[in-house]
């Protein structure tokens, strides 16, 4: 398949879509066999009745039956090339039987102007419109140069009409047909490309959802068992067990509001859920009391981008603190933990960065030089041009965000 592009400049001369393999593909052949026979019937009838007649000599029936034979075979067998990728074999065909036709033309005279539609219209169907416009261009012309030179022009110009005319309906339809194929497999590609895309943002969200939801039942959890092992302080241990029952029942309905496509993630509750797992793994929190400095179309982004560095910060690291500080177009978390090295781009931060990509942001993550890691997430602001990248990249140590 050609498609438009710098690439297809030669497009008139290549196919726009090939009369690919279809399930109906070989229906076709046996339908066609028929009504090709039907077809061929008016044209090779009067044919075969000339040289049974046998005024013109053995040798000239004989050649007369195997142009016949030929043509019509050639006519039979023309689907089979259709499916074919490659042009040049469709263009031997076609310029053979073009041959044979005029070979006939030749032996049978003006008389049998009419058999010229059959190749000129299966010539239009199968190659593209530069071809077409070339070899059926050209036969057409000469069909016109012998007609005027026989003296035929006034009474045969109708069939010649007939045959033009015949061969670009053929043209539209083998077009027509080309774009259909063509259009079918772009929607077969688009809708890949919409269920993969719809995977990714399923998982993403799930991930954002669930990793924070079970990460703090599992701190609250192990806290209620230290607590009974230690202390067999029951009525602390019932409470965090409540805790758990409450976080469970509320990430069942996280997880049914994201299938519904209802979840709206609000960032004044994730930072109040932040500090209340940071609270539950003994992390002390630095969190903001007001998110109102914040623009209200990157609220919900950055409610993700703290769920999933709270997330982070209580999984992978043995900080001590954690630290969280907004401003208009940014959000910026740091804690004091042992992260060094470089920082592997996850699901995690592969999902952060594709939120931030949808308002034109950026995500850099980084270790401090002291032990610790950093994560800051950035908006441009209104008045600023921000293309917005396909797929915002975590950027590398000492890039500026």
């Amino acid at each position: 398949m050609v498609t438009e592009g710098p690439g297809s400049r030669n497009l008139w001369w290549r196919d726009v879509g090939t009369f690919q393999r279809v399930g109906g593909q070989r229906r076709f052949r046996y339908r066609w066999a028929i009504i090709a026979i039907g077809f061929l019937t008016p044209y090779a009838a009067p044919s075969v009745r000339i040289v049974l007649e046998g005024h013109r000599g053995l040798w000239w029936n004989g050649l007369v039956l195997a142009l016949v034979a030929v043509y019509s075979l050639c006519y039979l067998l023309f689907p089979m090339v259709l499916p074919v990728d490659d042009l040049r074999r469709r263009l031997v065909f076609c310029v053979g039987m073009l041959a044979v036709g005029w070979a006939q033309l030749a032996l049978l005279g003006p008389d049998s102007l009419s058999l010229m539609t059959y190749v000129m219209a299966m010539l239009a169907f199968v190659l593209p419109v530069g071809w077409v416009l070339v070899l059926d261009g050209a036969s057409a012309a000469g069909l016109a140069v012998l007609l005027l030179v026989t003296g035929r022009w006034s009474e045969d110009v109708g069939d010649l009409i007939t045959i033009c005319s015949v061969s670009f309906a053929l043209l539209v339809m083998g077009r027509l047909i080309r774009t259909v194929r063509v259009l079918r497999r772009a929607q077969d590609e688009i809708a890949t490309l919409a269920v993969t895309a719809e995977r990714e943002r399923v998982a993403r969200d799930l991930h954002d959802i669930l990793g924070h939801s079970l990460t703090t039942i599992t701190v609250k959890a192990g806290l209620a068992r230290r607590v009974l092992e230690s202390s067999k302080d029951v009525d602390s241990a019932i409470t965090e067990i409540r805790e758990v029952e409450g976080l469970s029942r509320s990430a069942l309905g996280d997880v049914r509001a994201t299938v519904s496509e209802y979840l709206e993630v609000s960032l004044p509750a994730e930072i109040a859920g932040a500090r209340a797992a940071l609270r539950a793994a003994e992390i002390d929190a630095d969190l903001p009391h007001a998110v109102d400095d914040v623009r209200p179309d990157l609220q919900r982004v950055f409610g993700y981008v703290l769920r999933e560095a709270v997330t982070n910060v209580i999984r992978h690291s043995d900080a001590r603190t954690v630290r969280a500080r907004l401003g208009r177009n940014w959000l910026e978390i740091e804690d004091d933990g042992t992260a060094a090295g470089e920082v592997r781009q996850g699901n995690g931060l592969r999902g952060l960065s594709e939120r931030l990509a949808e308002v034109g942001g950026t995500v850099t993550a980084r270790p401090k030089p002291g032990g610790g890691f950093v994560l800051r997430a950035e908006a441009p602001e209104h008045d600023e041009p921000a293309a917005a990248p396909a797929t915002a990249q975590v950027r590398p140590v000492g890039e500026p965000a």
